[in-house]
Formats: C-alpha cells, structure tokens, sequence
C-alpha cells in the first residue's frame, strides 16, 4: 500500500505526510511545481494537459490509496482498484464517481457556453479535520486489512 497524491494545488500533502507513519507517499506534480517536504517521493513531469493525472494513473496498483480532486483520475484509480479520496475528507466510490463525472461534465459544459459556475470556497480547519479522519480511517482499515 502506497498513498499517492495528484500534487499540483493540493493542500493536504503536509497532513498526509503527518498521518501517513511508516506508509510510503508519492507526490505527483508538473515542473512548475517544486518538490517539497523530502519524506514524500516526488515525481515531476513536464507540464501539459493531464500529464500527472496519466503518470499517477500508470503507477496505482490495487489497495493503494490515491488524493485527488479531479473526478476523472478518482474514476480512472478506482478502476485499478485505488481507494480515492477527495482532499475535503469524503471517499469516491463506485456510487457517486458516475454522478461526481455527471456535474463535472455539466459545468464545463455551462462555462463553454459563456456561463459561470461557482469556484471553491476558501479552505477551512474543517476541511483538513474532515480529511485527517477520512485518511485515518482509510489507513486504519488498510493496515488491518494487510496485517
């Protein structure tokens, strides 16, 4: 088991790196991304549409744990048998990744039309609480599971 991070713009790589102990973390990020913290495994690739997304992709094998908040990679992991979850502390699943990609699709298709969707709100303490106790638990089931 592995945790690995979609790392361009995501705020949770330091508190999973608290959370995750003697769990390796993988940290994918483009090149205008510096790697960071030295206790994650930082893979840097040139920039271009989705060129993480497709190097975190190629890597996750079944049981490893992927960060994201990009719907398409979550429905493309948990179908190389990932547990994903999402940096505001909720887990993708086979039953809401369909309508997850649903209002994804819908809103580019608004903003194509000249329209405007709202964007994210500012991150909260909460928003780390919610995801520390997701990924504890996650971690919890998982080192159970192995072990």
């Amino acid at each position: 088991m592995r945790i690995l991070i979609d790392g361009d713009a995501c705020p949770v790589v330091g508190l999973t790196l608290e959370l995750a102990g003697t769990t390796p973390v993988w940290v994918f990020c483009d090149v205008n991304h510096s790697p960071g913290d030295r206790r994650a495994h930082w893979i840097t690739v040139d920039q271009g549409r989705d060129n993480v997304d497709l190097a975190l992709v190629n890597q996750v094998r079944p049981g490893d744990i992927v960060v994201t908040q990009d719907y398409a990679l979550a429905a493309l992991a948990l179908a190389r048998g990932a547990v994903c979850l999402h940096q505001d502390g909720w887990i993708y699943h086979a039953a809401n990744i369909d309508a997850l990609l649903a209002s994804r699709h819908e809103a580019r298709r608004i903003r194509r039309a000249g329209g405007r969707t709202k964007g994210p709100r500012r991150r909260s303490r909460r928003q780390d609480e919610q995801y520390s106790r997701c990924l504890s638990a996650v971690l919890a089931e998982a080192r159970q599971s192995e072990g």
